[in-house]
């Protein structure tokens, strides 16, 4: 199961996508029959039954959890889920935040849905509007050119630099021998490590106990001189925080891959397609697993990033050996487990990383690092190159939310240029939406008795209605006001629109002498709805099959209408048809 409740001690286990797990102690709270409903009601929450599927989710969940029993335990609240009232909630709900409020809400909606125990009074209220505001999340702004360049040089020069200290070190440890016979040197050390994975300065000292003076200890620039010497060896060989955070953040910048995916990927969800592509299998916390070609420059980044991790990988415990990104700890210090190799950290490290190099905004101020922003800045690089992409950018989302977080995250010039898309759009609407010009006879005094509003539109005058009703303006399926107007093509060359196109043209004008090949439009319709599916028809055809049928063939006349009939052979030779667009 994705969460479940283990009663002794009181424990909630949490699956999720990928095979990770994590476990949270709800033992020792001050009321254990509310703990151990608000428990069952936090499984609740979580996919298959709730919304919820990700690590840090559920670790807000449990702080909730603990914050609310505590409160409640304070204020005298003793009983289980079923014995609370609406007042009590009401007090602990106003003096909290509105992010308590929001997931204590969840967690007792699910204790309800598990064990039906809540009073009707509190359930009826958990169906109410919230005493706080949801405060309303603004969309990741993507970075500017300058700091995305300033961020991707950063990334560059660190993963440049310390590959270039790695493979200077790792040839020379090679050539290099034990420093109890060779001597201390960096080379030596790094033979040492190479061997023995990333010491300390005291296992350093322990191993050439009794062979080497490792210092002169009444020199205190001796003694520094070979931590020194032990540090850098050390840091060269094994990639540390600083190092492990440049590449991760450049993985990012090169992939645009949510930030999760990048921590949990193995290295059996690399999959190499020849010796320049990898197809990469990641997983994405709050949907699941997800795949994605990598680019050329992300396939090598892996690869050097993988050559640079090996010394640790082969000296890592098993549980982290499968794991892509590993570190050592800073020289002379051990991980928070007390491990030489650890697995990636936090936002804390990309923040020390960030002021480390200094990194300021187009403002002047400390440039705030945030993943998510890379992936929000990827896709919008991306979509200023022409990429058009899928119908959404991640299939998981709605137009909706990709709208509110992608499309919304746009500089002012992306802003106009999407405002005039949007300006030219619907005014392409507008123009299908007029009604079509059709004409039952060859007069242009019938133009202007039925068509007033068309006629001053158009701005026609005499000569051009005398050149519409006279032919000299024709062109396959009607007469055309202007073929130069640039509706369908560029402004002052001849329209290159398809056949079908001018029955949803505002400047056609459609006479009897149009309806031989208004008939073979609609027969040419009848042969591309047999071969097509339906679904591709109307979207190709449909709006033009639609316009010819309904609103312009029966204002012609009947008897008009069945003279064209029996010059039409139903034949793909009768259209001006490009070889792609004719039927079989």
């Amino acid at each position: 199961m994705p969460a479940e409740v283990i009663d002794a001690p009181l424990t909630v286990r949490f699956s999720f996508p990928g095979g990770r797990s994590w476990s949270a102690r709800l033992d020792g709270l001050p009321n254990p029959r509310l703990a151990l409903d608000l428990a069952h009601g936090m499984v609740m929450c979580f996919h298959p039954y709730g919304r919820a599927n990700a690590t840090h989710t559920a670790r807000h969940y449990v702080v909730a959890l603990r914050n609310i029993v505590r409160a409640l335990a304070e204020a005298g609240f003793s009983g289980p889920a079923g014995e609370l009232t609406r007042p009590m909630l009401l007090r602990y709900w106003m003096s909290h935040s509105s992010g308590l409020e929001l997931v204590t809400r969840g967690l007792l909606r699910g204790c309800d849905a598990a064990t039906g125990a809540l009073r009707p009074e509190v359930r009826e209220h958990l169906s109410g509007r919230a005493i706080h505001a949801n405060p309303k999340n603004s969309s990741y702004q993507p970075y500017t050119d300058t700091e995305w360049a300033r961020l991707t040089g950063c990334c560059q020069h660190d993963v440049a630099h310390s590959w270039a200290r790695h493979a200077a070190v790792l040839a020379a440890a090679g050539r290099a021998g034990d420093p109890r016979t060779a001597g201390v040197s960096e080379d030596s050390l790094g033979w040492l490590m190479l061997r023995r994975g990333p010491l300390d300065i005291g296992e350093v000292k322990e191993h050439l106990r009794g062979h080497v003076p490792t210092m002169r200890r009444h020199d205190p620039a001796g003694r520094e001189g070979f931590d020194a010497l032990v540090g850098a060896a050390r840091e060269a060989l094994f990639p540390t925080y600083r190092t492990q955070t440049a590449y991760r953040l450049l993985f990012g910048v090169y992939t645009g891959i949510v930030p999760d995916g990048i921590d949990s990927v193995g290295l059996g969800d690399i999959d190499w397609a020849g010796d320049h592509r990898i197809l990469l299998d990641y997983v994405k916390g709050r949907t699941g697993p997800e795949g994605l070609a990598l680019p050329v420059r992300a396939v090598r980044l892996l690869a050097r990033w993988l050559e640079h991790s090996a010394p640790l990988r082969r000296v890592a415990p098993p549980h982290l050996q499968n794991r892509v990104w590993l570190a050592a700890p800073a020289p002379g210090g051990r991980s928070a487990a007390g491990a030489r190799v650890a697995a990636p950290t936090g936002h804390e490290m990309v923040n020390r990383w960030a002021d480390r190099h200094d990194l300021r905004g187009d403002d002047g101020a400390r440039l705030a690092l945030h993943r998510s922003r890379i992936r929000t800045t990827y896709q919008n690089v991306l979509a200023r190159r022409g990429w058009t992409g899928r119908t959404t950018i991640d299939p998981n989302h709605t137009a909706r939310v990709e709208g509110d977080n992608y499309l919304s995250a746009t500089t002012l010039g992306q802003r106009d240029a999407l405002e005039s898309i949007v300006e030219d759009g619907q005014a392409d609407l507008l123009r299908k939406a007029l009604p079509p010009v059709v004409l039952s006879g060859d007069q242009a005094v019938e133009l202007v008795n039925d068509f007033p509003d068309a006629v001053s539109r158009l701005g026609l005058d005499e000569g051009v209605l005398a050149e519409l009703v006279g032919g000299r303006r024709d062109v396959f399926t009607a007469a055309c006001v202007d073929q130069l107007a640039g509706q369908h093509g560029p402004k002052g060359v001849p329209c290159p629109a398809r056949p079908w196109v001018c029955l949803l043209c505002p400047l056609a004008v459609f006479l009897p002498r149009h309806a031989p090949n208004l008939l073979r439009l609609k027969a040419y319709f009848a042969r591309q709805f047999r071969q097509m599916p339906t679904e591709q028809f109307l979207r190709v055809f449909g709006p033009y099959a639609d316009r010819l049928d309904n609103d312009i063939l029966p204002r012609l006349p009947a008897a008009v209408l069945a003279q064209a009939g029996r010059q039409v052979r139903d034949a793909d030779a009768e259209l001006p048809l490009r070889p792609e667009e004719t039927t079989t």
